[in-house]
């Protein structure tokens, strides 16, 4: 059982009625950032409707290639050779998930991981919201001096005995939820709970293959992020979009959140059409495409502040189908 610290703000006889009946607090290590990589290694705590710890699973994962970072997370591929397969491990994972809200700290990406190994197992996560940490502390004004797990849990006094192991990093993060939690309910915060979209469309990409030096694909302390660079659009851009017509060739569209359709896809196919993928918002953007316009991501409030268009990603597909050529 996990202990109360002392900053920890005693459970409110009056609980909030909308709040969740549980959490699944995750942490997963993985061979890094980009769209290819692979989780090693995920671990669960099960949390009740007011934070009481249920129980705690781990495991290891092999990711059927090279472990990446081994000089964060530790896992060599010595470690991972004989760990079950991520299709092996899904229906014990998925029933720690289900009915549950998934509690992490930049819960985007652990989620975005998490949707990816189960569309390669051709199936979903029992999944349908997901809680940050970080949206959590700025929710209450927690006065922390950056939005590091570290300094969360230091905040409320927490010990972190193994930086990046998986269940290490989820007991830590679960003892600084408890209090959260109880906080936000005793100040009637609404949780910034978003919705979980798992992929129904999935397409691997290429596995980077070890280079002469030893690494692995551009792995490197400090620089460990494959980009990803697209050919220039060759269109003018002419302005924004405009509700109820066509999309057209060279207009600049962004993308921001979960998607359905695995994000590259997307991005792929909006490039065919002729249209500028953007990596960011400005006041040339022609159109925001994403789920959850109320996230409070940067692009969404850049999109507000400069007053760019604003569609859901189903939309988008329907406008897909028809775009229209660019001005002459």
């Amino acid at each position: 059982m996990l202990e109360d610290r002392a900053t920890a703000v005693s459970s409110p006889t009056q609980w909030p009625a909308a709040y969740p009946q549980g959490y699944a607090v995750v942490d997963v290590e993985t061979t890094g950032l980009a769209r290819h990589d692979r989780i090693i290694s995920a671990a669960v705590y099960r949390l009740d409707a007011r934070g009481e710890v249920e129980d705690h699973w781990y495991t290891l994962v092999n990711p059927e290639r090279d472990p990446g970072p081994v000089w964060i997370h530790g896992l060599t591929s010595e470690v991972l050779e004989g760990a079950p397969l991520f299709a092996d491990i899904a229906e014990e994972f998925a029933a720690r998930l289900d009915g549950r809200v998934l509690v992490a700290h930049n819960a985007v990406f652990d989620w975005q991981m998490i949707a990816r190994e189960y569309a390669r197992a051709e199936r979903r996560a029992p999944v349908r919201q997901r809680l940050c940490t970080i949206a959590l502390s700025k929710e209450l004004g927690l006065p922390l001096p950056n939005h590091k797990l570290e300094s969360l849990a230091a905040h409320f006094g927490v010990v972190q005995q193994r930086a990046h192991h998986a269940l290490d990093d989820a007991r830590v993060l679960a003892e600084a939820f408890r209090p959260s939690l109880r906080a936000a309910a005793a100040g009637g915060v609404r949780l910034p709970l978003l919705e979980c979209r798992p992929l129904t469309e999935w397409s691997d990409a290429p596995v980077p293959r070890q280079s002469s030096d030893g690494g692995y694909g551009g792995y490197r302390p400090g620089s460990w992020r494959p980009s990803r660079k697209r050919p220039a659009c060759p269109h003018p851009n002419p302005g924004r979009y405009e509700d109820g017509k066509r999309l057209k060739q060279g207009m600049r569209v962004a993308f921001s959140g979960d998607t359905s359709v695995e994000r590259e896809l997307l991005e792929d196919r909006a490039t065919e059409c002729g249209l500028h993928v953007a990596s960011s918002i400005s006041r040339l953007t022609s159109l925001l495409v994403t789920n959850d316009p109320d996230s409070g991501t940067s692009k969404t409030v850049k999109a507000r502040q400069f007053g760019t268009p604003i569609v859901d990603e189903a939309a988008f597909g329907q406008l897909l189908r028809d775009v229209g050529p660019a001005d002459e």
